[in-house]
């Protein structure tokens, strides 16, 4: 049975319902201390009591790893409410991460460094993506198959590209930063497009109908909506595969899912691996087996059915014990994943001087400053100068020694730079490309900076990485 929506936090369970409970009550005392004539020792007990409690509340989503998910628009009184199924936030909060909900507004996309940080990012159901993003030739439907999908389906058959602007942004961001990331339903179909893949614009007229008659499956049941189950079968070795191993017999093994699209992965993006497969073929999971380690911080999956409402009738109680494994697994690796990033970007606290520190340390820069504008400049000591370059030589002489590799290699350096006339034509250099690199950025468009900022970003970790290894590398071999 799925248990009440909690958040643990150090070695206590918290639930949300015991701290709004609590801190209705610690209101109430609060009130009463004001109106009664309390002790003064009893009264600040009891203030201290009702600030300790809302300061944990209110520092949960400090603490707690944050999990993006995009909302669903609907129409409601002729208004667009935005939602997101609950079960998807009961489980994130019950595994101890913060559902954070990146509405789907005109413009969203273009704001998602806003929601930084990002250490997971959950998406699930929602319309049909635009197939001109994965197949332009639109499977070959002649016009009145396309409008008898559209009245079949006519909640899914509705293109709304600015959720598949922001979701496949969203896809793209994960998988160059390799954080966490969870498809439900459309959210794999968006993962597999994301990658290159490709899908049925509809399963049954693309898939079931060409199928023998023992193999064809309903995948969309308007009349048993969530009592609707088809088989799958689960693949040996993978993440499905361990959840439901006690759920599955050893030559069979299947299970029942529930099913509500109309749509599906055609060919699958080369990077995936399947985990199930449903009678006419269809893929039902697939994850990516290089990015899998939920104890590191790693996980790229897309289920396309729904663990998160198979349950039993008017029950809390899921199908199977495996169900909730996914959201299980994909918290795990959110809460790694912000540890990581925790570690990576610790910087030390600079040091602070006292005031005498302080002025020599300006006196030493401003020193180095003016001996680089010689060199850049060509020009020679200005009167009043010497003395201020003097401060950076004792500098030198009474703080580096060097052994001889490192004196070679700062000979070499130094020479580099005296060498102005080099020196000036890599500025200019430099500053012809900068010319031509904004010339060019100025005629793209926003969506082509916006990819092209993300590679850059990439590059630049990548970078960092490397150079923080090459400088290890260097450090331990002149020990």
């Amino acid at each position: 049975m799925y248990a009440a929506p909690g958040l643990r936090f150090s070695h206590v369970y918290i639930s949300a319902p015991l701290i709004l409970q609590q801190s209705s009550h610690l209101i109430k005392e609060y009130t009463n201390i004001q109106c009664k004539n309390y002790h003064q020792s009893e009264a600040i007990s009891k203030a201290h009591l009702y600030s300790s409690y809302f300061a944990m509340a209110s520092d949960l989503s400090m603490i707690l790893p944050r999990v993006l998910i995009v909302s669903r628009r609907t129409l409601r009184k002729n208004k667009f409410v935005d939602f997101v199924g609950e079960y998807h936030l009961d489980l994130i909060v019950s595994y101890g991460a913060v559902p954070v909900i990146v509405p789907r507004v005109s413009g969203v996309h273009m704001l998602l460094e806003s929601f930084e940080p990002i250490h997971g990012v959950l998406l699930c159901e929602g319309e049909d993506i635009d197939p001109s993003l994965y197949d332009s030739e639109l499977s070959g439907f002649l016009p009145e198959e396309l409008e008898q999908i559209r009245c079949v389906h006519a909640s899914d058959t509705a293109i709304d590209r600015e959720k598949d602007t922001i979701e496949l942004r969203l896809a793209k961001l994960c998988l160059e930063r390799n954080i966490p990331y969870l498809g439900i339903c459309r959210g794999s179909q968006v993962l597999n497009v994301a990658c290159g893949g490709t899908l049925y614009q509809d399963v049954e007229k693309e898939l079931t109908k060409k199928c023998p008659e023992g193999q064809r499956v309903v995948h969309m049941d308007y009349e048993n909506y969530d009592g609707h189950r088809h088989v799958v079968k689960v693949l040996e070795n993978t993440p499905l595969h361990q959840w439901f191993k006690d759920s599955l017999e050893a030559k069979k093994m299947e299970i029942l899912v529930n099913s509500y699209h109309h749509q599906g992965v055609k060919k699958l993006a080369q990077r995936f691996v399947p985990m199930a497969f449903a009678p006419d073929g269809l893929i039902e999971g697939f994850y990516d087996p290089g990015a899998y380690n939920p104890e590191e911080g790693k996980f790229i999956m897309g289920l396309q059915f729904h663990p998160e409402r198979m349950r039993q009738p008017d029950s809390d109680n899921f199908d199977y014990p495996g169900c909730p494994s996914a959201y299980r697994e994909f918290a795990k690796a959110v809460i790694a994943y912000e540890k990581k990033l925790k570690c990576s970007t610790c910087v030390p606290k600079p040091l602070k001087f006292d005031e005498e520190m302080e002025k020599k340390r300006k006196s030493i820069v401003r020193s180095f400053s003016i001996a680089k504008n010689m060199y850049s400049s060509r020009n020679g000591i200005n009167l009043g100068q010497e003395y201020e370059l003097e401060v950076g030589a004792q500098f030198l002489e009474a703080n580096t020694a060097l052994n001889l590799q490192q004196e070679k290699r700062l000979k070499q350096i130094g020479a580099t730079v005296r060498n102005a006339t080099v020196y000036i034509e890599k500025l200019k250099m430099n500053a012809r490309r900068e010319s031509v690199a904004r010339s060019i950025m100025g005629r793209m468009s926003i969506e082509q900076l916006s990819d092209l900022m993300s590679f850059y970003r990439m590059m630049n970790q990548i970078c960092s990485e490397a150079l923080d290894k090459k400088l290890h590398d260097l450090v331990m071999d002149d020990h």
